[in-house]
């Protein structure tokens, strides 16, 4: 088949970033220009002859805009199918002009929806007459090109220039695979916003739609293949943060800063998390970063080792230089301050993050996993536990003290992989157990741990001795509890609910523990 010229192009953009490049191109080549709105006027003031789309149908534009591309002379001469005697019968018995080129992006609905905008403002802008000229336009792909991107105005250029105005099949079937997966992910970001404006959590089907931000080298492991995208959400993360400097980011990387950063984002007063492997090993809380960031690292140096650094407050230059004496994959904050940039400068392979902002751990929003089959769709675990929501149930009332610990140590088991078991002492983990089978182990390795740094640090005796313990889930049986007990634990912090939480009760009494139930257990698998 020979390759179709490009004579007609149909532009209709709203992000006009490479439009007069590439028009004064196809004009150029003498492509005869068809467009609408803003967009005939951008071409218009930079000189190049353009035809209205209303002149061309014979048909004016109204309902506010809302029609105008919707016309038989538009959709006929994108669909046209060339060479087919009916077809082309039909273009010349309506006067109809073949349309080769359609090059459109869509109203901003998503922008419109992230700037806050009222209901009627959002429908507004949810565009009729573009996904149907893209979609169109991509079926037909074996005669009409359709760009949706200004990303691919050059690949259309260079081969336009290759081939005597013609581009090949392989790139116009790039060009229609791409049209079909933004009109997809637009209409998934709209049955989205639809869906949560009518509350709908769960609604019969769910799109999902995203943008490509960058491939990874690899994967969890280098044999597997990975791609970041973004969701087009506004909460800040390491998907939408500035990275400013290090080397690229992993796979791993990614997936560590994101548990890193929105651990750190609950609480309200100066916080660092420490990351390895998404599963904190030190938290602290402290008057300034710097504070915080050594009493995070005190709970366990060992496995902070090429681990991941988050903060709630910007980076400074004397917190810079305590994380720079330890080797750390990345370092993520709201911002940096010049002194801490300067800092970090020296570290060229370190990754540092900022995002403007921390994300709002209250916020309803979901979370996506695949199954083999199917997809598993739960809201993020906002839950949160205050003073007022705990029921003592010990002889004992747990301290001032053991209480602000308890409910800083019960925040941070949410972000601990089940089973999680965490040791705090004046707003800092002094011990954390993460991920076993047995709860018990959970609690007899978060001992362990402590007794290592302890030793490591030259002390006398481990974290955990006067500490208070919070574990994600109710203790099964009285075993966990009693290896809190031997640790050195004063107090107690669970949901409750077991079968044998009489027993469990009975066991913190004769240990003289204080013990708290909260109702609310944070499993996190």
């Amino acid at each position: 088949m020979v390759e179709p010229v490009i004579r007609r192009a149909l532009i209709s953009v709203s992000d006009k970033t490479g439009l007069v490049e590439f028009a004064t191109f196809l004009a150029g080549g003498g492509v005869e220009l068809l467009s609408t709105g803003g967009s005939a006027k951008a071409l218009r003031d930079a000189g190049l002859a353009v035809k209205e789309v209303s002149d061309h149908t014979g048909f004016p534009e109204m309902l506010d805009g809302r029609v105008k591309t919707l016309h038989p002379k538009v959709h006929g001469g994108i669909l046209a199918i060339r060479g087919n005697a009916a077809h082309e019968k039909a273009l010349r018995d309506h006067d109809i002009a073949p349309i080769d080129l359609v090059v459109v992006n869509l109203y901003p609905f998503e922008g419109t929806v992230a700037k806050g905008a009222a209901f009627e403002e959002c429908i507004e802008n949810i565009d009729i007459g573009g996904p149907s000229m893209i979609r169109g336009a991509a079926k037909n792909h074996d005669h009409v090109a359709v760009v949706v991107d200004p990303e691919d105005y050059r690949a259309v250029m260079d081969e336009m220039t290759a081939n005597g105005g013609a581009t090949t099949k392989a790139l116009r079937r790039r060009l229609a695979a791409a049209a079909y997966a933004r009109t997809g992910a637009y209409d998934a970001a709209i049955s989205g916003w639809f869906a949560g404006q009518l509350g709908e959590a769960f609604p019969r089907r769910i799109a999902v739609g995203a943008e490509l931000k960058q491939m990874l080298r690899y994967g969890e492991n280098p044999h597997q293949q990975a791609a970041l995208y973004l969701s087009g959400k506004a909460r800040p993360g390491v998907a939408t943060a500035r990275q400013l400097q290090g080397k690229e980011l992993s796979f791993n990387n990614i997936n560590d800063t994101d548990a890193a950063f929105e651990l750190v984002a609950e609480f309200e007063q100066p916080a660092v998390a420490i990351i390895k492997h998404a599963n904190p090993c030190g938290v602290a809380t402290g008057n300034d970063m710097r504070e915080a960031y050594g009493k995070a690292l005190t709970c366990d140096p060992v496995s902070a080792f090429g681990g991941i650094v988050a903060l709630n407050r910007p980076l400074d230059g004397p917190t810079a230089e305590e994380i720079a004496k330890l080797f750390t994959e990345v370092v993520i904050a709201p911002a940096a301050d010049d002194a801490a940039r300067s800092v970090f400068a020296t570290k060229k392979n370190l990754r540092l993050l900022v995002t403007d902002g921390l994300p709002d751990p209250a916020e309803l929003s979901m979370t996506l996993r695949t199954i083999a089959g199917g997809y598993l769709l739960q809201s993020r675990d906002f839950g949160r536990i205050g003073a007022g929501d705990l029921k003592v149930v010990t002889k004992r009332t747990p301290t001032e003290q053991e209480l602000a610990d308890l409910l800083f140590a019960f925040r941070i088991c949410k972000h601990v992989k089940s089973n999680a078991i965490v040791y705090a002492k004046q707003g800092a983990t002094v011990g954390i157990g993460a991920g076993q089978m047995s709860r018990v182990d959970s609690s007899r390795i978060a001992a362990w741990k402590s007794r290592e740094a302890a030793e490591a640090a030259g002390l006398k005796q481990p974290g955990t001795i006067g500490s208070v313990v919070a574990s994600d889930a109710f203790f099964p049986f009285a075993d966990g509890l009693l290896a809190a007990a031997e640790a050195g634990a004063t107090a107690v912090i669970q949901p409750g609910g077991s079968m044998r939480d009489a027993e469990v009760i009975a066991a913190a009494d004769e240990k003289g523990l204080a013990m708290v139930f909260t109702g609310m257990r944070h499993f996190r698998h």
